[in-house]
């Protein structure tokens, strides 16, 4: 008893301590919640109809759609630009796919497995002309040639691992394909019914043609709103406020944006640097002008052109270099060439030019054997057959192949970054042996029978050795442009200071207004994520840290200016109240305008209150009048003249987008169309949906979709 009333006489201590251990309590829960919400986020490319896409799943999707690129353009590697426009297009193909599939639910709509039949037995489709098994012959997509790799793809798994590879690759891209059809017609069927809510008549396509089509001559008078000097014209808050509520709805915002102003320094090659790059070329110059074979000499320059060695066609090669080769004698060498375009310097040496063919039809026969002179022996033994008399394909079969017709064309080898002694071997021969051909090539693994089956499209290709390098800085120009912009912005730390300070140090001070979380650059400079992950963190009025980027040659400071939230933007910011203000000035200058033209009873009196009068012709209903008086296009204008009959004054003067307008119709004719009413009224249907067109965007700001795609990529 004695112990609780110790408890009860400190009982309000207790209170307190027991409180105090529960909110430590709450409070580290709320943390760890906190902590995991954020490191959630921080997960999350984004988020669409409240769906989250985490970071991996995206990367699935950039990896799919980068692996089908490379496939379909013949690229072992993308740059990182292309990669960019990958990852967007992936994140709006699965943003519009997500949109689409919610509303189709909703709907009862679906693509089944029917419908995709019957579209592979079409085989009209546009995407399936990207496919292996379309048939250039025939124009249409062979669906037989579909399943007969689907059934060889569930053998090959066993098969040998560069057969299975290449398999797999095939059958990769057939699945992407497949996906993205499915995904097309379903987004078909649901545009299909927008597609018939909208219809035309025969009442609208009559009127539509005559708008199109009856002309009016007018005289015109017009007061340009320039006339009268915004000086004169007094703009209260109380007119700012009225016309922003007016317009107000026109500066909703959908996202986040931000403003910033930001000092971008771009190291750039010192005198000293491009003199010695000049005595480099010179040396590169002597070498390739003596080398029979420049592969050596390209290869030591780390040119940014790889020498193939083999003939290409003009457009494998740089277009400032390409542009030469036609005015180049066969084994000479230009003098060195400063292109500024891409800040690089040049040489090339024409090695060879030649009419081939683009296009080389072939058939070809591996031969191996326990030796060189096994492989060669056996090969000879087939060569002779053939010319003999012995079908090809059927001696191929004997060998396990199919010996069966390949197009080869220049694009599928112009971009490779290399080719090894064999290939160039086996493509030279290729582009030089006659129709009908047969060879017996020896090669490093074995012996090749190549027969060339049919040579079509002769062009013009080149062999050229380049030298192309980069204006480059050298590590001392670096760190002396470093050096010099550290030291500017350590003695000025806050934002003021820098940005007041900035031209005195030689530094100009760059602006970029409503930067979004879908730019990949910050004002377009690479290799600025760190960049933009800190921008969207950060605080109004904050500095960055100095930042190097770029393509290893910018240094950038960022000052974060503003944050425009989701929402409406409001009066006081600068761009708004610009507009705004203009359009008070414009409105009142069209007040003190429009006493005039009402007192206008005719054109002539116009011109006498000062009106600059001029005719025009050609004026129909379905298009605005251009007025060169005042430089702008009028749409009201264009409906006031249809208005008006033939030979009468207008009624009202005319308020447009640059001037007050009266005028005097002084003919109206009919241009000579023929009426087509069931064309007309395709063309207006075609047109309504066309308008109806913006759905998607609709669709998109009702989705709320998150796009946090600047953490990661």
């Amino acid at each position: 008893m004695a112990a609780l009333g110790k408890i009860r006489s400190r009982g309000a201590l207790l209170i307190g301590i027991i409180g105090l251990g529960l909110f430590s309590f709450i409070a580290e829960e709320a943390f760890r919640s906190c902590d995991s919400a954020s490191a959630d986020k921080h997960q999350q490319v984004g988020e669409v109809l409240g769906e989250k896409i985490n970071v991996t799943e995206f990367q699935k999707l950039v990896d799919e759609y980068t692996e089908v690129i490379k496939m379909q353009q013949g690229q072992e590697n993308l740059n990182e630009d292309q990669l960019n426009q990958v990852k967007d297009m992936v994140w709006n193909t699965y943003v519009q796919t997500k949109l689409i599939q919610n509303e189709a639910h909703k709907l009862g709509l679906t693509v089944t497995d029917a419908e995709l039949q019957q579209v592979l037995a079409e085989g009209t489709n546009p995407m399936l002309q990207q496919t292996p098994f379309f048939n250039q012959q025939t124009g249409r997509f062979d669906v037989n040639a579909l399943k007969k790799f689907l059934a060889e793809y569930k053998t090959q798994q066993t098969a040998n691992p560069q057969m299975a590879k290449q398999y797999e690759t095939v059958y990769k891209y057939w699945t992407f394909i497949e996906k993205t059809l499915r995904q097309q017609l379903l987004s078909q069927k649901y545009q299909g019914l927008f597609a018939h809510c909208f219809l035309s008549n025969k009442v609208e396509a009559k009127m539509a043609f005559d708008e199109q089509n009856q002309e009016s001559q007018v005289q015109l008078a017009a007061f340009p709103y320039s006339s009268i000097d915004d000086s004169k014209i007094t703009v209260t808050d109380a007119d700012l406020k009225a016309k922003y509520d007016e317009k107000k709805s026109i500066f909703k915002q959908y996202v986040e944006t931000r403003d910033i102003k930001y000092i971008d320094v771009q190291v750039k090659a010192s005198a000293a640097d491009r003199a010695a790059l000049q005595k480099e070329f010179a040396g590169y110059s002597a070498e390739l002008a003596a080398a029979a074979d420049p592969s050596d000499v390209v290869r030591k320059s780390t040119s940014l052109v790889s020498y193939l060695g083999v003939p290409v066609k003009k457009e494998a090669l740089p277009y400032d270099i390409a542009q030469r080769l036609d005015s180049m004698a066969v084994g000479s060498t230009s003098k060195v060439i400063e292109n500024k375009n891409d800040n690089t310097l040049n040489l090339v040496k024409l090695v060879a030019k030649r009419e081939l063919p683009d296009s080389i039809q072939f058939r070809a026969i591996q031969v191996g054997g326990a030796n060189a002179a096994e492989a060669a022996t056996r090969a000879d033994s087939i060569l002779n057959a053939i010319k003999a008399g012995a079908d090809f394909e059927v001696v191929a079969k004997k060998y396990g192949q199919t010996g069966e017709k390949t197009w080869m064309t220049t694009r599928q080898y112009q971009n490779a970054p290399s080719l090894d002694k064999d290939t160039k071997n086996y493509i030279e021969n290729l582009n030089t042996m006659a129709t009908g051909e047969l060879k017996n090539l020896t090669l490093a693994q074995g012996n090749l029978v190549l027969q060339v089956v049919d040579r079509k499209a002769m062009t013009t290709k080149y062999v050229a050795a380049v030298v192309k390098k980069n204006i480059t800085f050298t590590k001392d120009t670096y760190s002396a442009a470093y050096n010099k912009f550290s030291s500017f912005v350590s003695a000025n730390l806050t934002a003021d200071e820098l940005l007041k300070n900035a031209a005195k140090s030689g530094y100009t001070v760059q602006e970029r207004k409503d930067v979004t979380t879908a730019e990949h650059y910050l004002a377009g400079i690479h290799a600025t994520r760190d960049v933009m992950r800190w921008l969207f963190e950060a605080k109004k009025g904050a500095v960055s840290s100095l930042y190097e980027c770029g393509d290893n040659d910018h240094l950038l400071i960022v000052v974060l200016n503003n944050i425009n939230p989701i929402g409406y933007r409001s009066l006081e910011d600068a761009q708004v109240k610009e507009y705004i203000k203009a359009e008070v000035i414009k409105d009142k200058k069209a007040e003190q305008l429009l006493a005039k033209a009402k007192a206008s009873k005719s054109v002539a009196d116009a011109k006498a209150k000062g009106a600059t009068v001029a005719p025009v012709a050609q004026v129909t209903f379905a298009a605005p009048v251009f007025v060169a008086a005042t430089g702008a296009s009028e749409p009201a204008l264009s409906g006031a003249i249809a208005a008006t009959a033939k030979g009468k004054f207008s009624k009202q003067p005319v308020k447009g987008n640059a001037g007050v307008y009266v005028f005097q119709v002084t003919n109206k004719t009919q241009r000579p169309a023929k009426f087509d009413e069931k064309a007309e009224m395709q063309r207006l249907s075609q047109r309504q949906m066309q308008m109806a067109g913006n759905f998607m965007n609709e669709l998109y700001i009702k989705a709320n979709v998150v796009d946090n795609r600047y953490l990661f990529f």
